[in-house]
């Protein structure tokens, strides 16, 4: 939930007007507005032990780095300070939802911490370009394609999304968080023994 709410809309300033309308912290309010309403639905429906995912650092992909300018920095830091203004208000939806909704167990799984290690640890060099030969109009990789012969060595299989070795490594820190602001309050390891 978001990161094409931002990639797709805010950030696209000539396709749709949601950045004339909303300044990046009246954007984050409003997302978190739906975002509360879709998990309220959820626990209405039965849900009772959710894991939410808060937002990567969007302004470090290949295909945001190739629209915008850096300014130096290794990132976007006007996309990733507006996704942090999203994060930032995940912490309290779950406090909120496990004090309030009874038998709730949610659990903020903190995806910019996870994302923030040094990848060469991991035999990942190529952080900034795409495995594929991605199109300029949707990021995604132009079809039949061969893609790069060392696919373990990027971070991102397209302009957007994470290689499978990325998403590895992701998944075996939500389940088994090896810092403690992987996730709050509790791992999904934890979330589901509870």
């Amino acid at each position: 939930m978001g990161s094409n709410d931002y990639i797709n809309n805010y950030f696209m300033p000539k396709l749709y007007i949601t950045s004339r309308l909303f300044t990046p912290d009246q954007y984050a309010t409003t997302l978190i507005q739906q975002y509360t309403l879709q998990l309220h639905t959820l626990y209405n429906y039965g849900a009772q032990k959710v894991a939410i995912f808060g937002l990567g650092q969007i302004g470090c992909t290949p295909a945001e780095l190739g629209k915008y300018d850096t300014n130096g920095s290794a990132c976007v830091d006007t996309i990733n300070d507006a996704v942090r203004l999203f994060n930032n208000r995940l912490k309290p939806l779950v406090d909120d939802f496990n004090k309030n909704l009874p038998g709730a167990k949610f659990t903020l799984i903190n995806i910019t911490n996870i994302s923030g290690g040094d990848p060469s640890s991991a035999g990942i060099t190529v952080i900034n370009t795409p495995c594929c030969n991605a199109t300029k109009s949707s990021g995604l990789c132009y079809r039949n394609q061969a893609p790069c012969s060392n696919r373990s060595t990027y971070a991102f299989w397209d302009a957007f999304h994470p290689t499978e070795i990325i998403n590895v490594i992701t998944a075996g820190r939500v389940y088994n968080a090896s810092s403690p602001l992987d996730a709050y309050p509790v791992d999904i390891c934890t979330l589901a023994h509870l």
